[in-house]
């Protein structure tokens, strides 16, 4: 009877996801929105329809999602097709960018501080790769946007953090610590490259075993293993499980004879945990907080949209983009999650007297996960690209 309500609980969630993917179809909603918003109705400051430490778990979950949907990213960092990757990579830094300098500049006029300015343009840059996968994914979205969309969510988290870092170093220079910040610096360099070293170094022997166990059969078990050992050593050495995932991803699309395989695998299982996923950070969004907004969270929110929209122009100009990617690829990085949430409760932890910080994220995060899917799919039909079959009829090579 222990686990009882733990075990209703995930059986319920996976039945609402099944209910919220048929009526999203018909109502033309993802359900990433429909999760969210059932969450929200079944937690604490609405119907409050679970026990109190129903979210005790939400970590563990996070985590292992993250995992998962970082290790799925990385195959679409294959660097077989060089145009591609060069797209994505300026397109990916001129949104991240753009986001960050629109806002900063925003809030500065607004509040007249810097620390808090820096911060926020930072913290602006993160996306929610979950949601933007699942989105692609549900849409069977398949084209050059959708491949484009993939690669960029793969990787500008990654100038996020780094970002974040150079903006942690200028805010402690600006409040007056600069011991601080050249402390927090280098550690935010070095979460970065062991990160991509760990990453690394299990990338190598899985790419070499795939495929060489089981031939020709989907090979679950040494995928989930390698993909769970590496979250598990990130964050056991203080490294990042979403980068590290993502590398051994990389690695593995770029060395493995047959590398689909894996990834197939994976997302065979990735399901259920983005259902919980979605679910339980609905049921932790505290709506009561939107009210707490005001102007500075309005500023904030449309700063950042604007911020996205002309990265996605800027880098799509630089890029030799056509203009249909120009126009739209912006509005698909809207949406934005559980990094955003992580690097502003470190924000308000180094910098204690901007507490305001951490509910003004959270109720804009609450507004990006609610209008950010739907308008990734808006996007993609103006595009042509859902209903394609999605990524599961690529070739294997």
């Amino acid at each position: 009877m222990h686990h009882a309500m733990d075990l209703l609980l995930i059986g319920g969630t996976l039945l609402l996801a099944l209910a919220a993917h048929g009526l999203g179809q018909k109502i033309h909603v993802p359900r990433v929105t429909l999760m969210l918003l059932l969450g929200a109705l079944a937690g604490p400051d609405l119907l409050a329809l679970l026990p109190e430490d129903s979210d005790q778990s939400f970590g563990f979950v996070t985590q292992l999602t993250l995992a998962l949907v970082g290790f799925l990213l990385g195959e679409r960092m294959s660097m077989k097709d060089l145009h591609e990757g060069r797209e994505a990579l300026i397109l990916s830094l001129a949104v991240t960018l753009a986001t960050a300098t629109v806002v900063t500049l925003v809030v500065w006029l607004i509040t007249g501080d810097g620390v808090a300015a820096l911060l926020l343009g930072a913290i602006a840059t993160a996306t929610a790769p979950a949601a933007t996968m699942d989105v692609l994914k549900e849409a069977g979205a398949r084209g050059p946007l959708t491949r484009l969309v993939y690669q960029v969510v793969a990787i500008d988290d990654a100038w996020g953090v780094i970002l974040f870092s150079l903006a942690l170093v200028t805010a402690g220079l600006l409040a007056g610590s600069s011991d601080m910040g050249w402390t927090i610096f280098g550690q935010g360099l070095a979460e970065v490259g062991g990160s991509i070293v760990l990453g690394l170094t299990l990338g190598f022997p899985m790419a070499w075993l795939t495929g060489r166990l089981r031939p020709g059969e989907p090979m679950l078990l040494e995928s989930a293993g390698f993909v769970f050992i590496a979250a598990g050593l990130a964050s056991l050495l203080g490294a990042s499980y979403l980068l590290t995932c993502m590398t051994l991803g990389v690695v593995v699309a770029n060395r493995a004879k047959h590398h689909v395989r894996p990834f197939r695998s994976i997302e065979g299982i990735s399901e259920p945990f983005l259902a919980l996923f979605f679910f339980m950070a609905g049921y932790q969004l505290e709506w009561f907080m939107l009210p707490a907004l005001g102007a500075l969270g309005l500023a904030y929110v449309g700063a950042r949209i604007a911020g996205r929209l002309l990265g996605g122009q800027i880098g799509g100009f630089l890029a030799g983009s056509d203009h249909h990617t120009r126009n739209r690829i912006g509005a698909c990085l809207m949406p934005q999650a559980g990094v955003a949430l992580g690097l502003a409760l470190l924000a308000t932890e180094r910098f204690p007297h901007l507490g305001y910080l951490l509910p003004l994220v959270i109720g804009a995060t609450v507004i990006f996960e609610l209008v950010g899917p739907p308008l990734t799919l808006l996007q993609l039909r103006h595009a042509g690209e859902t209903g394609q079959g999605g990524e599961e009829d690529k070739d294997e090579d």
